[in-house]
């Protein structure tokens, strides 16, 4: 049997983009400020076979937890410029028009930071104290979540 290699566990993701709607803040029953929105990243590239210029934009959508998602309900809006640091989470649900399972993918924010200079002095928030980098998974269960 080969040896097996023991990867480093790391799963990081940093984005740029704007936000393509006001942010959906909501509250668990458990009180927890939860905040989704979605970003537009773009990236701007030269197409070889026409040369000209093109934008290829990905949205992506952001789930914040905490103090951190309560600011943001009053601090960002539809084409605010932020950066986001966070981790990729996975979710899987069944369909309720076709009873199908479908699986998506998100990015769960530790820090967002507001890149706007007039808005709120570019302003950053994280999730939670710098001594936890995630949401305790635990203790935010998927029937807490209002939507």
């Amino acid at each position: 049997m080969p040896a097996q290699i023991k990867l480093p566990e790391q799963n990081l993701v940093l984005l740029v983009g704007r936000l393509t709607r006001d942010p959906n803040v909501a509250f668990t029953q458990k009180g927890q400020a939860v905040c989704r929105c979605d970003i537009a990243v773009n990236r701007r590239y030269l197409d070889a076979t026409t040369n000209e210029w093109k934008d290829d934009t990905v949205f992506v959508p952001v789930v914040v937890w905490g103090a951190a998602a309560d600011r943001c309900k009053d601090r960002v809006k539809k084409g605010t410029p932020i950066q986001v640091e966070g981790r990729l989470t996975s979710s899987e649900y069944t369909d309720k028009t076709t009873g199908q399972t479908r699986r998506s993918l998100q990015v769960t924010a530790r820090r967002i930071q507001i890149l706007e200079s007039g808005a709120a002095g570019g302003a950053s928030y994280e999730t939670h104290a710098a001594a936890k980098d995630d949401v305790p998974t635990s203790e935010v269960m998927e029937d807490d979540v209002p939507f």
